[in-house]
């Protein structure tokens, strides 16, 4: 297994729509894998494959404490929503900034695992906010999506500052 380079927001290749997986093969398997490992490396409960520049619909998470149950979800669709709840999120693809998002409270979603077969997943709580971030990756949406224009572009700002500091430390350092 090995880690991916994760996307950060604002670049434009978050914003790609991503493909249905057609091939059930071990290079699905092994990018799901590498996904999982960048996840919980990184550390975070979930992942995309257009945050690692992929762009199918695959996402894997993990919302238990223990980082023991690893889900890999495939060519997901939402069949139901019910109730709508708030919570604070953030993404790996826009490190440090968190925001107030407001999504469905419970989920059914029909998907495929990574070997093809067809499966359901009724979620609630921290998982269905999961797996809805997730999907708008996706189609190419970031949770800043939900903050006033504003806002958005005073995290991009932040980011970009984060970014500058990081690399002036990095070649002082070398």
């Amino acid at each position: 297994m090995s880690l991916l380079p994760i996307l950060e927001f604002p670049d434009p290749r978050l914003r790609t729509k991503a493909l249905p997986v057609t091939t059930f093969d071990a290079a699905l398997k092994k990018l799901a894998e590498d996904m999982l490992e960048t996840m919980y490396e990184a550390p975070g409960i979930g992942l995309a494959a257009s945050q690692v520049d992929r762009h199918i619909q695959l996402l894997v998470l993990d919302v238990s404490e223990e980082k023991t149950a690893p889900m890999i979800i495939v060519n997901p669709q939402i069949l139901a929503r019910e109730g709508t709840e708030t919570c604070q999120e953030g993404c790996l693809s826009v490190p440090g900034i968190f925001a107030d998002v407001e999504r469905a409270e419970r989920i059914r979603v029909a998907a495929q695992d990574v070997q093809g077969k067809p499966i359901e997943i009724e979620a609630d709580g921290l998982m269905a906010v999961c797996i809805q971030h997730e999907m708008d990756h996706l189609i190419g949406k970031l949770f800043v999506d939900y903050l006033s224009p504003l806002k958005r572009d005073m995290v991009r700002k932040k980011l970009e500052k984060q970014r500058r500091h990081a690399e002036s430390s990095a070649a002082a350092s070398a």
